[in-house]
């Protein structure tokens, strides 16, 4: 996804559709979950000119995450030691588990990577 120039839309205007939106959602014609989601996309769009990818979260291993990155495993572990990537490891036990959803928005906060590998990325994590 390419981050545009200017927001698409301001954040006077997601307050506005919240609140006309939340009695809707009390009543029921639409559901809370629902209206989160369309607030989560509409801030998300607002504050960074991009809405959220559509994927489950998941726990990935580090042969898992490594190809999402596309890089070998042992080139990530290396670049994990020196603290290359932002996103944080989690421990289940002794097993080391990275939530995909953070890997994907590593992959596209970078600028140099050209669009088709963060498509798959895409089509990994789901």
């Amino acid at each position: 996804m390419k981050m545009l120039e200017k927001a698409p839309i301001r954040g006077t205007t997601v307050k506005l559709v919240g609140r006309l939106l939340q009695p809707i959602a009390e009543t029921g014609v639409i559901t809370i979950p629902e209206f989160n989601e369309i607030m989560a996309n509409l801030r998300n769009l607002s504050q960074k000119g991009e809405v959220f990818p559509m994927i489950l979260p998941k726990l990935l291993d580090q042969k898992e995450a490594a190809e999402m990155l596309g890089i070998s495993f042992p080139h990530f572990r290396n670049m994990e030691r020196e603290g290359v990537f932002p996103f944080k490891r989690k421990k289940i036990g002794t097993a080391v588990r990275y939530f995909n959803t953070d890997i994907l928005s590593y992959i596209l906060s970078l600028e140099d990577c050209e669009e088709p590998s963060k498509e798959e990325a895409v089509q990994q994590a789901v």
